[in-house]
């Protein structure tokens, strides 16, 4: 059965073999060249905090630091309050591995005395329930 694909043929209109075939010999092995310098990366961004930077009005200004002054202080006061939970549930003495407050202190930089303080307020919360 003759092939129905054309075969390719060059401009005197001989044919020329699909695939050519390899050089005799060894293979070459081609090496990637040494680079001698660090290429230069991307500069890197200026520091930037939620844009304040770009604010060029006073009052816009104020206003948006303040709306994050206080995101951020409601965020610090619940984090606290999570601390407290947990350093109450560390010293809880029901516990076989219950922590005393200098080892509780030790874990989060705390002093002794403020570690206490912090497991009484955890254990408050703890009693007044999630949602007061």
């Amino acid at each position: 059965m003759p092939d129905s694909h054309p075969q390719a043929s060059d401009q005197g209109g001989s044919p020329t073999p699909a695939v050519a075939s390899p050089v005799p010999g060894p293979a070459r092995r081609i090496r990637p060249v040494e680079l001698i310098f660090e290429p230069a990366g991307p500069e890197p961004e200026p520091e930037r905090f939620f844009d304040l930077e770009s604010i060029d009005d006073p009052s816009q200004l104020l206003s948006r630091s303040t709306e994050l002054a206080l995101a951020f202080r409601a965020a610090a006061e619940r984090a606290t309050d999570f601390q407290a939970l947990a350093a109450a549930q560390l010293a809880d003495p029901r516990r076989f591995d219950a922590l005393s407050p200098e080892q509780i202190a030790e874990r989060a930089d705390w002093t002794p005395d403020y570690a206490v303080r912090m497991v009484e307020y955890g254990r408050s919360l703890q009693r007044r329930g999630p949602e007061e």
